[in-house]
């Protein structure tokens, strides 16, 4: 039975209208995402298939065309859906941040660097920028590198902050295959970055690392 022969109170996308999406289930809401199902299985069922393949929408979110294509219904038109989802969200969380609200709070930071290094499989560091009132100028990936290496230098980084006239700026990178706890190369590398920016009169305002949907934050833990 497809989903349109289920009782109407009961289909995804009505309920989503008549309860929020946030009543739904994962499965269901990767339902309305899909659509349709394939011979046999109908949205929900195939959406199930994809949490449980996968172990966790972050794991989906991350998974690369093979990997995702690997569940029969699924493949590059779906893929490229998705990924179109992702940066819209992304772009939405940043026209927000751009708004004009100050980020003295990392939380609305945290839930764009959650998308924006979804996905990943290779370490990349980006420098958001900020002016004097701690409002975002920009957002930018700076440098990217290997599954667990990324070689960043200062002095583009303090090249890219003198060029936008910022007052200060937030640190972001991110850990692949591993945990969001900082290395000691990570703690090395923020000393030499406060160094080199404090020369110019630029203060690092927070370093974070993502690993997943985990988020470091040096500022948190006293490592500033």
């Amino acid at each position: 039975m497809t989903i349109n022969n289920w009782p109407a109170q009961l289909r995804p996308r009505e309920r989503l209208i008549r309860e929020g999406a946030q009543a739904l289930t994962d499965a269901e809401l990767l339902a309305i995402f899909l659509r349709v199902g394939v011979p046999g299985k109908d949205a929900v069922q195939l959406g199930t298939d994809m949490v449980h393949h996968f172990g966790s929408l972050q794991a989906l979110f991350a998974a690369s065309l093979g990997e995702f294509s690997a569940i029969h219904g699924l493949g590059p038109a779906k893929f490229a859906q998705l990924q179109a989802v992702m940066e819209l969200a992304r772009r939405a969380i940043m026209e927000e941040m751009k708004a004009g609200a100050t980020l003295g709070s990392p939380k609305a930071v945290k839930e764009y660097l959650r998308l924006a290094f979804a996905g990943k499989p290779f370490e990349s560091f980006h420098v958001l920028f900020l002016d004097v009132k701690n409002r975002l100028i920009e957002a930018k990936e700076m440098f990217r590198g290997t599954l667990t290496h990324t070689s960043v230098y200062p002095r583009e980084v303090v090249k890219e902050a003198l060029a936008r006239n910022a007052a200060s700026v937030m640190l972001a990178h991110n850990h692949p295959s591993g945990t969001p706890d900082p290395s000691e190369s990570d703690l090395l590398l923020t000393r030499a970055l406060m160094q080199a920016l404090a020369l110019v009169d630029i203060r690092i305002l927070d370093h974070f690392v993502v690993a997943g949907h985990q988020v470091h934050s040096f500022a948190e833990h006293g490592q500033l």
